[in-house]
């Protein structure tokens, strides 16, 4: 289902998640659940990946992370402080010290000037520790190819959290 990069760097990721005795929670928006299918789709990966929250709307980020509704009116629901609050959200929300979260827009329509089709905006909390935000601009590659750039991102992030 992925590519054979991507498979690799969820490998490695578990294998220094269980080095490091921490669990992982994932958060996403635009990329439907894909980051934690990547992790989930190596054998053995239960004892690291806590859950994965998928937060489409705007009520299942306040709902289920917490991000206020206000904070999404206010910036947008692809924007760094609300893909900051989805990441630390899936932390309180869950058992994990390491949480991803991914909040974009992957097209084809949906976007403006000010956020066009492709940007996407990742972070990765980890417990006591500051937040990492990233901002990406993937361009117009197409629905799949904008989600499956933002998992690759995303496990990328969290691969340098756990160094």
């Amino acid at each position: 289902m992925f590519p054979t990069e991507t498979q690799r760097l969820a490998e490695a990721i578990l294998h220094r998640a269980r080095g490091k005795h921490l669990t992982l929670a994932t958060a996403e928006s635009c990329t439907g659940g894909l980051a934690a299918a990547a992790l989930t789709g190596i054998a053995g990966s239960s004892d690291v990946v806590d859950r994965g929250f998928v937060t489409y709307s705007n009520a299942a980020k306040t709902e289920l992370l917490g991000v206020p509704g206000e904070l999404i009116e206010r910036e947008g629901a692809v924007s760094e402080a609300v893909v900051r609050a989805m990441a630390e959200g899936a932390l309180k929300a869950s058992a994990a010290g390491l949480a991803v979260a991914i909040t974009g827009i992957a097209g084809p329509g949906g976007g403006s000037d000010d956020k066009p089709v492709g940007l996407v905006w990742l972070a990765t909390a980890l417990r006591d520790s500051p937040t990492t935000v990233r901002q990406m601009r993937y361009g117009d590659l197409g629905r799949e190819g904008v989600r499956m750039a933002a998992v690759f991102t995303a496990l990328e992030m969290m691969f340098e959290r756990l160094e």
